[in-house]
């Protein structure tokens, strides 16, 4: 059982009792955020797919750390013209735990349709016949 869910502009997906890494978040350790964005679940048997987000689920999940990735080196050269930065960059993230996949109550669809008003000039349209081209000899 998986969900696919949109997580500061990035699509990550989650499993029940995983450890993921998603972006760096600005809520405290301990803290429990609400994932509303599902692109995609997956139960095992069936597959809902959001248009764009599937508004009958939601997901809770708890921050468990902050961490930082290993440095990466940027290194830029010109040859010839005495060009050289040597740069560094440690991308940071957060680590999320999700306990339960529960759904949100479906909301009730109204009992009695709206009708829609058809006005008169847009359901009969006049028909004008073609002219024909007269040409002088």
């Amino acid at each position: 059982m998986y969900a696919l869910v949109n997580i500061s502009g990035k699509q990550i997906k989650i499993e029940e009792g995983v450890n993921t890494r998603i972006p760096l978040q600005k809520n405290k350790v301990g803290t429990k955020i609400k994932l509303d964005n599902v692109l995609l679940f997956d139960d095992g048997k069936n597959k809902k797919i959001g248009t764009p987000y599937i508004k009958s689920l939601s997901f809770d999940a708890k921050i468990i750390s902050h961490n930082e990735d290993k440095k990466i080196l940027v290194y830029k050269k010109k040859r010839r013209k005495g060009y050289e930065k040597k740069r560094g960059h440690k991308q940071k993230f957060s680590i999320i735990l999700v306990d339960k996949f529960k759904a949100k109550p479906a909301k009730k669809a109204s009992t009695t349709p709206t009708k829609k008003k058809v006005s008169a000039s847009t359901s009969k349209k006049k028909v004008s016949p073609a002219k024909k081209s007269t040409k002088s000899k």
